[in-house]
C-alpha cells in the first residue's frame, strides 16, 4: 500500500522557495492597508527574492489569492483586491 502525499504544493513552495518571509496570519487581518504595508515591508526586507520588491509583493498577494481560491469569501477577495490597490499606491505605481 502506498501512502498518499498530503502536503500541498503551495506549502512546499512557500517554505522552500525564494518566497519572502511574511508576518504570520497577515492575510487574515481583514485590513487591506495593513496587508499592503506588511507585504511591502516583507518584500523590501527579504534577502530571498529574485525580482523587485514591488513585483515580489504583488506576486505574493496574487499567489495567496490563487492558493486560497474557492475558499475565499467575496469579502475576503475584496480585501485582497483593495490590498493590491494600496500596494500599488505605496510603491508609486498608480
Amino acid at each position: 500500500m502506498t501512502t498518499k502525499k498530503t502536503n500541498k504544493w503551495s506549502a512546499e513552495i512557500t517554505e522552500h522557495s525564494n518566497a519572502m518571509d511574511l508576518e504570520q496570519d497577515i492575510f487574515k487581518s481583514g485590513d487591506p492597508d495593513k496587508i499592503a504595508a506588511s507585504v511591502k515591508h516583507s518584500a523590501e526586507a527579504s534577502n530571498r527574492r529574485k525580482s523587485s520588491p514591488y513585483r515580489s509583493a504583488m506576486s505574493m498577494l496574487t499567489f495567496y489569492e490563487n492558493r486560497a481560491g474557492k475558499n475565499l469569501s467575496a469579502d475576503e477577495k475584496e480585501v485582497l483586491e483593495k490590498a493590491k490597490i494600496k500596494l500599488r499606491e505605496l510603491f508609486g505605481k498608480e
